[in-house]
């Protein structure tokens, strides 16, 4: 079912289409412009890097291909700085606005960023942070984080990020990895409307990390007399100088969920994030200079990285902190209208409870700016859909997007200049060549693994610390040779008449958890529910649950032991003040064993696929298979 149809105005002013006249496609036919930009990719991506006015030293090899896909090397002599793009802001001026739930609002116009850009960078290298220092942020998404990013990676230091309500525990399993020498955090902020006090946890987490020489405390409210003001005091405003780098030069470590143990850090570089994201906001999404972005999201998710990285198309940003239903339900909607949003992103699950919130935004808000909404974290459900052009606006473009912290960005994504169907992301990233395969390893037209079967620049540099790459390859290629596993099962559509291949996703098809569009990895839980001693063991498995995920959490117990309210409660609060809320598995079961393999590993997978009616295969590498009996039609599931 088409829901919305672009008109032809709206398709000959598209970016993408001008784009696409300059390499002779000009009948709209999306599927011919895919085939070219995977068919001749070096071409297609030199022309993306002049197209969108990416600044640097581009040379003259814009890919040497090697026989695996990890091997080959995208731009090998570029040099290029992602803060010096940011801060040129092709043409724009972009301001930023933050908003902290409906108790703070400021704002920074772009002279004011280039200020505090310039004196937060003198005051890094004060500290001797130079090109591959890390350093990492424990903040709320707001001002001071960009500011604070832009300064660091202008110097070609490494940056990351978590969001602060990280417990101790999660923000050391990452930070702790990487030996920052610089740590940024929040003295509290506000949640529905709640102020958490955040200082004790930063004393807590700076002392545990030996690396750091320093610890900056800045304050919610933007107060002058925070440790962000001390650390600015001695520095006058200047230039902002730039390091520019290799294009696989690290620039953000984003983490894993964590699955089979600590958070992986995935390491992504200067060049692939920014030619990415710009490829993807201007082409995909019709960012021009002069539009207004706002994403609901936290630090700790890559969509915050690809928020700010809108500043590189001359776009302003609108920031928010908090819950989104902190003191009246349409709170996000009212900063849209009060903004003039154009482009609005928010979570597959936002829009989902909007509905059964009988949220109306086409009739309570004046959203006449607003031209595309973004849905991610998780399958956008087909009545979400329906919602939006009911309820939200009838004329918009609806751009269900899905990729990851892995590559920082999406595979399949939106167009503006094509139909948006029912239930549908509506094609393929321009420049990837996606594919689905079947168990087999062949291309399938039915449902399978998203593959992408050659090099893209957004590939991880690698994972710190992961010797000849090791890990790097077993978490892409181990399924698949020489084709990267994305781990979400998938199908493509293409409707009679249609220009493009749309993509329709089941799921994940791994272990990781996604209630909400969060991901969590179940190593995490393991880690806090081991230190509850009437717990034996557990597993941990994502239900599919009212078009979402529920967290549900088995646990065998110590003899003697009854898993009552309070023992519950007690898991809860361990995995709540350790971990983050969204960890907290929604249910919790006792049963008398748990599956493992013969090597003692537990076998979330068969667990999962036993409690949705899935056929378990290789049960003979299983040391009890008799103990997948007792997850079957388990009255508490129903």
């Amino acid at each position: 079912m088409k829901l919305w149809q672009p008109n032809q105005t709206q398709i000959d002013e598209a970016l993408i289409s001008s784009f696409a006249k300059l390499h002779g496609f000009t009948d709209n036919n999306y599927q011919v412009l895919h085939d070219w930009s995977v068919g001749d990719a070096p071409k297609f991506w030199d022309s993306v890097w002049d197209f969108c006015g990416v600044l640097g030293e581009k040379g003259d090899i814009t890919l040497a291909e090697k026989p695996h896909m990890v091997e080959s090397q995208w731009f090998p002599q570029a040099k290029l700085n992602y803060a010096e793009n940011l801060l040129n802001a092709n043409g724009g001026a972009p301001t930023i606005t933050f908003y902290g739930e409906e108790k703070v609002r400021r704002e920074l116009n772009f002279k004011e960023l280039q200020v505090a850009v310039s004196q937060c960078q003198q005051a890094l290298k004060e500290r001797d942070i130079k090109k591959g220092d890390r350093v990492v942020a424990i903040l709320p998404n707001t001002l001071e984080t960009i500011v604070a990013m832009l300064a660091v990676t202008s110097l070609g230091a490494v940056w990351s990020s978590a969001s602060p309500d990280f417990g101790v525990n999660g923000v050391l399993d990452r930070f702790g990895q990487i030996e920052p020498k610089v740590l940024f955090c929040v003295d509290g902020y506000y949640y529905n409307g709640k102020w958490i006090d955040c200082i004790p946890k930063n004393q807590e987490i700076s002392a545990a990390i030996p690396s750091l020489i320093e610890t900056v405390q800045i304050s919610y409210h933007g107060n002058n007399s925070d440790g962000w003001a001390a650390f600015f005091a001695p520095y006058s405003a200047c230039e902002v100088s730039f390091e520019r780098v290799e294009f696989n030069h690290p620039l953000f470590i984003l983490f894993s969920s964590g699955t089979t143990g600590k958070p992986k850090c995935i390491v992504h570089g200067h060049g692939g994030t920014l030619l990415q994201h710009v490829k993807e906001q201007q082409l995909h999404s019709n960012l021009k200079v002069g539009d207004r972005l706002f994403y609901f999201t936290t630090c700790g998710w890559m969509m915050w990285n690809w928020l700010v990285s809108g500043l590189a198309s001359g776009v302003d940003l609108v920031l928010y902190d908090g819950n989104p239903f902190a003191t009246k339900p349409d709170i996000l909607f009212d900063i849209v209208e009060r903004e003039n949003v154009t482009h609005f992103g928010t979570s597959a699950k936002y829009l989902e409870a909007c509905n059964k919130a009988k949220l109306e935004p086409r009739a309570s808000h004046k959203l006449e700016a607003l031209r595309t909404l973004f849905s991610t974290g998780s399958p956008l459900a087909p009545q979400s859909f329906r919602y939006v052009y009911n309820k939200i606006k009838p004329d918009v473009h609806l751009a269900s997007i899905s990729g990851g912290t892995d590559i920082i960005s999406c595979f399949a994504l939106g167009n503006p200049t094509q139909p948006v169907w029912l239930g549908e992301l509506q094609c393929l990233g321009l420049g990837m060549a996606v594919n689905v395969f079947d168990h087999e390893g062949k291309s399938t037209q039915n449902k399978g693994d998203l593959v992408c079967t050659q090099s893209f620049p957004c590939m991880p540099v690698g994972f710190w610390n992961d010797i000849d790459n090791r890990a790097y390859r077993n978490a892409y290629f181990d399924v698949y040779d020489n084709a990267w596993c994305h781990g979400d099962f998938v199908e493509t559509t293409l409707h009679e008449g249609q220009h493009h291949v749309g993509m329709i996703i089941h799921g994940r098809s791994d272990a990781i958890l996604n209630p909400g569009g969060v991901r969590i990895g179940t190593a995490e839980i393991y880690r806090q529910v081991e230190k509850i001693d009437e717990v034996m063991e557990s597993v941990v498995i994502g239900q599919q649950w009212q078009n979402d995920v529920r967290v549900v959490l088995f646990v065998r117990l110590a003899e003697g032991v009854t898993l009552d309210g309070s023992l519950i409660a007690d898991i809860k609060q361990q995995i709540r003040t350790n971990a983050t809320p969204r960890h907290v598995p929604n249910l919790i079961i006792a049963v008398n064993d748990i599956p493992r393999t013969k090597s003692g590993k537990i076998v979330e997978l068969a667990v999962r696929d036993v409690v949705h009616g899935r056929e378990i295969k290789n049960k003979t590498s299983l040391a009890n298979p008799e103990a997948l009996t007792l997850f079957e039609n388990l009255e508490q599931l129903t």
